[in-house]
């Protein structure tokens, strides 16, 4: 099981700043994906309830590579290892039988605390590095595209989320 979390707020009413704005809410999403597995049992969490088979650990995990693609890959340009994840035979997002939950979740925050460094160390207007994933003739995003991109990724999840956990007892919001 995923540890007990206390709801985060919103970013706040009186932020302004664009790339504020972007950070903040996307550290808000990122809470509100863990909170929404919080209290899932181990086997509930590698149970799908959707007809497209997706469980809620192979979801988290898929955010991870989703961020790792994105910035560290993506916008840094390093070299990175599976980039678009270890999907199974059937090209879904994929969870190994002996990978535990907490490891799922450390790669997940891991990640995001790589992507808060690589954020921290730029501006939105930065074009993204030429090589990794938008290596020629790929079009180099800027940081900015790449946040707001990453903001709909989750925004769309935690709705995902929102309607699995409503499925499998009835959990509502937050």
């Amino acid at each position: 099981m995923i540890g007990p979390r206390n709801p985060a707020p919103e970013p706040p009413q009186t932020m302004s700043d664009p790339a504020e704005l972007l950070a903040a809410y996307l550290d808000f999403y990122r809470d509100a994906v863990l909170r929404k597995l919080d209290g899932l049992s181990e086997e509930r969490l590698r149970t799908s309830v959707l007809p497209s088979g997706w469980t809620p650990l192979e979801l988290l995990k898929h955010l991870a590579h989703v961020e790792r693609r994105w910035l560290e890959w993506g916008f840094a340009g390093e070299p990175v290892r599976e980039p678009w994840g270890d999907a199974g035979p059937d090209g879904r997002w994929h969870v190994a039988e002996g990978e535990s939950v907490e490891e799922v979740v450390a790669f997940f925050t891991t990640q995001c605390r790589r992507s808060r460094e690589i954020v921290a160390g730029a501006r939105p207007a930065d074009v993204a590095s030429g090589g990794g994933r938008f290596a020629p003739p790929a079009v180099r995003p800027t940081l900015g595209r790449i946040l707001f991109h990453l903001l709909q990724e989750y925004a769309r999840h935690v709705g995902q989320l929102d309607v699995v956990r409503e499925l499998i007892d009835g959990a509502v919001g937050e």
